[in-house]
């Protein structure tokens, strides 16, 4: 194993990871591939806590370990499998579903922040020959057909999968056909609607409704969107000065001074006997004494 010092970079699409000292040397992992997340203790940088992201690409196999250089924060975790979660449960706003659990009780199972705005019925499939009679549901984020006669033969076109949405000519007559981008498997699925008015009333609505979704898409992720942290040097604030006076003895005179040379001295001064020598020492100048002498400082 390689240890690399490098940032994590976690958005609503991809997880991306780059070094420091090049930034040139760096993985992107879209969330749509598909990896695996687990949190284990390893003892590369002592005993903690690990985040394993397991993926996979053109056949070869990655498996990375990041640990937080800040022990004990659970950032490093919770933002990962927060966005992993949030992404696992919006699917429905972003792919598209044939055949699957889109009713309840006859009545379209809504997602959050889904509103519907026109229910269609005697709405025909024309994927096979004799055709199916159904329902559209036509809501701020998909287009939803359903068979009347089997609930679970249906089909969740999300705007962010349209390619086209138009009228066309088929051997049923004019019919609405919506194509699906090359990323959802590029379906071609025909629609048939009587009278013809009605059908071009259904085309222009949902091509109104796929455009305001193109300027405003809705992804199913709510979010807060939360204050940015304060910078360190405002929260280190300007250093106060304590009101404090600093007091310190001060001696008679500079001792340094009994050391330099008199210039206005003629002779010298009378010799006297000093107790705490035991010596006879030239007497000292006044405001001195032998003690302070050893205190030059």
């Amino acid at each position: 194993p390689v240890c690399l010092s490098v940032c994590l970079s976690v958005s609503s699409q991809s997880v991306c990871w780059f070094m420091f000292a090049d930034d040139s040397i760096k993985f992107i992992n879209e969330v749509s591939n598909g990896f695996s997340l687990m949190i284990r203790s390893q003892k590369l940088r002592g005993q903690t806590e690990a985040l394993y992201l397991l993926t996979k690409c053109n056949n070869t196999r990655f498996e990375f370990v990041f640990t937080n250089l800040v022990a004990g924060s659970p950032r490093l975790f919770s933002s990962v499998l927060a966005i992993v979660k949030a992404y696992e449960s919006s699917k429905m706003y972003r792919e598209l579903k044939l055949r699957g659990a889109l009713l309840q009780n006859k009545q379209l199972r809504l997602l959050p922040q889904e509103q519907i705005y026109s229910k269609i019925e005697g709405v025909w499939n024309l994927s096979s020959d004799q055709g199916n009679l159904g329902t559209f549901f036509i809501t701020n984020v998909r287009l939803v057909w359903h068979a009347n006669m089997n609930e679970s033969f249906n089909a969740s076109i999300p705007y962010l999968q349209m390619k086209s949405v138009r009228i066309r000519d088929s051997k049923f007559g004019h019919a609405l056909v919506v194509e699906s981008s090359q990323q959802s498997g590029g379906y071609v699925l025909g629609f048939r609607i009587d009278p013809s008015e009605k059908l071009k009333e259904a085309v222009k609505e949902i091509q109104t409704l796929h455009k305001v979704f193109t300027a405003s898409p809705v992804f199913g992720v709510q979010f807060e969107q939360e204050d940015e942290p304060q910078p360190v040097e405002e929260l280190a604030g300007s250093l106060v000065e304590d009101d404090v006076e600093v007091v310190s003895e001060q001696l008679p005179s500079d001792a340094f001074a009994v050391y330099f040379a008199d210039r206005n001295k003629k002779c010298d001064r009378e010799p006297v006997f000093s107790p705490e020598l035991g010596l006879a020492i030239e007497k000292l100048p006044e405001g001195f004494t032998l003690a302070s002498l050893w205190e030059v400082c």
